[in-house]
């Protein structure tokens, strides 16, 4: 979604995107906008394959998939997101019986965090259904990117609107 500015100029209707125009000033304001189209249209691949978790959720859910139970610090660092995030992302994952989590033996302090058989048997089914829809959708979306970076950012933003990932994961 853009933030598009309409603005009437001597009668002449100018439609301009003021943080497109900024170029690289608002460049972390650009990444933050193509990074939440990303994650919506995820979610909308996500729920066409009947998957009702936060898109949000699967970074996590392929962390411990991968690299087995961690800490809270552990997966934080696995998945680059700030530890509070992560902790409220596993408030969730717990509550939907994803994931489960005992006091670490070596260290009381330390919650180490799994996968439930629930959330591995999600994760399967993420893995042969969802996940490489999504790949092959995003994939394609970034194929044509040539250019410097604001050029490319502004082709990857086009491809979004133009098509969005689950438009094209249904053509798929």
């Amino acid at each position: 979604m853009h933030i598009m500015l309409f603005i009437q100029i001597q009668g002449i209707i100018v439609t301009t995107d003021i943080v497109k125009e900024l170029g690289h000033l608002s460049l972390g304001t650009r990444l933050k906008r193509i990074g939440e189209t990303l994650q919506a249209q995820t979610q909308a691949v996500l729920s066409a394959h009947g998957f009702d978790q936060p898109a949000a959720y699967f970074p996590l859910l392929a962390a411990l998939d991968r690299l087995g139970a961690l800490s809270v610090g552990e997966l934080s660092q696995a998945v680059g997101v700030r530890q509070p995030v992560v902790t409220r992302s596993l408030s969730g994952l717990e509550g939907d019986g994803l994931v489960q989590s005992e006091t670490s033996e070596e260290d009381r302090r330390v919650r180490r965090v799994g996968l439930s058989r629930k959330g591995r048997t999600l994760v399967q089914r993420a893995k042969g259904e969802a996940w490489p829809a999504i790949e092959a959708c995003v994939a394609q979306a970034c194929a044509g990117l040539k250019g410097d970076l604001l050029a490319q950012l502004t082709a990857l933003e086009q491809a979004l609107a133009e098509r969005p990932l689950l438009q094209r994961a249904q053509e798929a």
